[in-house]
Parts: C-alpha cells; structure tokens; sequence
C-alpha cells in the first residue's frame, strides 16, 4: 500500500499562497486517484480537490475554486496543491490521500492518508 507524506504547510496572511507537496512510496504511484481533503478544528474531514490517475481529470470544492490547482508528477510520485488568494476560512490541517483507481470526493472512499500538514491564514 502506498505510504503518503505531505509538506509545504504553514503561517500565511489572507491572500498570500502557499503550496503543499504529497511524497509518495512505491512503485504503483500511478495506480492511484489523489485527494487533498482539510479538517479545521471541531469539523468534519472535507473534500478538497481530486486528481485523476493520469493527472488530466481534476475536480474541486466550490470554496476552492479558482484559487487551488491540484497537480501531479508520477515520475515524482508527487502530488501537489498550489494555493492562492487564501482566506482564514482556509485554515485546517490539510490531508493527501490516495484510493485506487478512482476519484471520489468522499474520504471514506480512499485507501491510504498522510499525517497532514497544518495550514494557519491570519487575517
């Protein structure tokens, strides 16, 4: 099973950018749908964005609409997450995921998380 690892998170004011990395082990990287899901405190896990196996299908929550871009590099076994224009309603500890074969955007469909990685937009 894939073993998933994500960075690049932080302390960033409203409408500054950050950009999240998803490492990944193992050689069946391209096996997998990705997820990027959050979960500020008190809430349920929610839906970020999903990226296809091959990385040309991507769906997004409407609260991230264009202002997140989900990406991959399975020649890296990375996936990534470039976030701008944030808000503090951004804030949560964001979560990688990946499920087998198909996009879901719902978590109980996914296979494998990372530990996540804290995101804190001031105001």
């Amino acid at each position: 099973q894939v073993q998933l690892v994500e960075s690049g998170g932080g302390l960033v004011q409203a409408g500054g950018s950050l950009r999240l990395s998803c490492a990944a082990s193992g050689r069946t990287f391209s096996r997998y749908a990705m997820g990027w899901f959050r979960q500020a405190p008190g809430k349920e896990r929610d839906f970020v964005a999903t990226i296809s196996r091959s990385g040309d299908s991507t769906t997004y929550a409407d609260s991230v609409k264009g202002r997140f871009t989900i990406s991959r590099d399975n020649a890296k076994n990375t996936v990534n997450l470039q976030m701008n224009s944030l808000k503090p309603e951004d804030t949560a500890v964001y979560y990688c995921a990946a499920r087998l074969w198909v996009v879901s955007s719902y978590s109980g469909d996914y296979d494998a998380w990372g530990q996540g990685t804290q995101v804190t937009v001031s105001s």
